[in-house]
C-alpha cells in the first residue's frame, strides 16, 4: 500500500500537470490538505517538502505554498551555448537543421554585418529542442570573413554558437529583447501558437562583426533571465 504523503504528492502533481493549478498559484495548505486526506498535518506537510526538494513546488514564509514555474530559463547575462543549457539541466538536446546556405543580404543585413550588400553571407535556420520540445527557433547570418567552413558543418551534433566561439571567439556582443507574435514558419516550427520572447543578438570577434541571430522562444515554454551581483 502506498504511503499516505505519497498519495498527496500524486495529487498535486496531477492538479499542475493538469493546468488545475498554474505556475505562480497557491495551492491547498498543509491544513487543508490534512482535511482532504484524512491524514496528519506532517504527513501533509512530508508531501509538499518533498515536492519543494524538487523544485516543483515553492514556499513562501507567510504566505503559502505555490507552483513553482518549471519553463527552463535562458540567461541574458552571459552567451551560453543552448546545448550545455539543457544538457545542465538532465535534460536531452536535439536539433533540427531547417536550412543552410549562402545568400545575398539585404541593405539593412549587410549594414549589421558590416558587409557590402552585394556580398554573400551565409545563413542557417535551426530549431533546438529540449526533450523533444522547440524551445528556440534560431535564424542566424554570419559573415563568411570570419567563419570560411560554416556552410560544411553537421549543426546536428555542434550547434552554431559552439563553432563560431570555436573559430572566432566572441569578445564582445549586442542583446535586444521583444515579445512578438511570430509568422505561420516560425509558429509551425515551435509547435506554438503563443507569443515568443525575441532575442535579437550581434556578436563580434576581434576582427569584426562575426553574427547577427534572432532568436525565438515560445513564451509557455522558455524564460529569460539571469542573476546580477552587485
Amino acid at each position: 500500500m502506498q504511503a499516505k504523503y505519497l498519495t498527496i504528492k500524486d495529487f498535486i502533481i496531477d492538479q499542475i500537470e493538469r493546468s488545475v493549478w498554474q505556475p505562480s498559484e497557491k495551492i491547498y495548505s498543509e491544513n487543508e490538505l490534512a482535511l482532504k486526506f484524512s491524514v496528519s498535518r506532517m504527513t501533509a506537510r512530508k508531501a509538499i517538502d518533498k515536492l519543494c526538494s524538487e523544485g516543483v513546488l515553492i514556499r513562501s514564509q507567510g504566505l503559502g505554498t505555490f507552483v513553482a514555474d518549471l519553463r527552463p530559463m535562458s540567461s541574458l547575462v552571459e552567451i551560453r551555448n543552448i546545448s550545455e543549457e539543457i544538457v545542465s539541466r538532465g535534460h536531452e538536446y536535439s536539433c533540427q537543421v531547417i536550412d543552410i546556405q549562402a545568400m545575398i543580404p539585404g541593405k539593412n543585413l549587410a549594414i549589421l554585418l558590416g558587409v557590402p550588400d552585394d556580398s554573400a553571407v551565409y545563413h542557417s535556420c535551426l530549431v533546438h529542442h529540449e526533450n523533444g520540445i522547440a524551445v528556440q527557433y534560431e535564424d542566424r547570418f554570419i559573415n563568411p570573413k570570419f567563419a570560411p567552413d560554416y556552410l560544411d558543418q553537421n549543426f546536428l551534433d555542434l550547434t552554431p554558437n559552439a563553432y563560431l566561439s570555436r573559430v572566432a571567439p566572441l569578445t564582445e556582443a549586442d542583446h535586444i529583447v521583444e515579445a512578438v507574435v511570430p509568422d505561420e514558419k516560425i509558429t509551425l516550427a515551435l509547435n506554438s501558437t503563443y507569443p515568443c520572447l525575441k532575442v535579437t543578438r550581434r556578436t563580434w570577434c576581434k576582427g569584426g562583426i562575426v553574427s547577427v541571430a534572432y532568436l525565438y522562444h515560445p513564451g509557455d515554454k522558455y524564460r529569460l533571465g539571469g542573476h546580477l551581483t552587485f
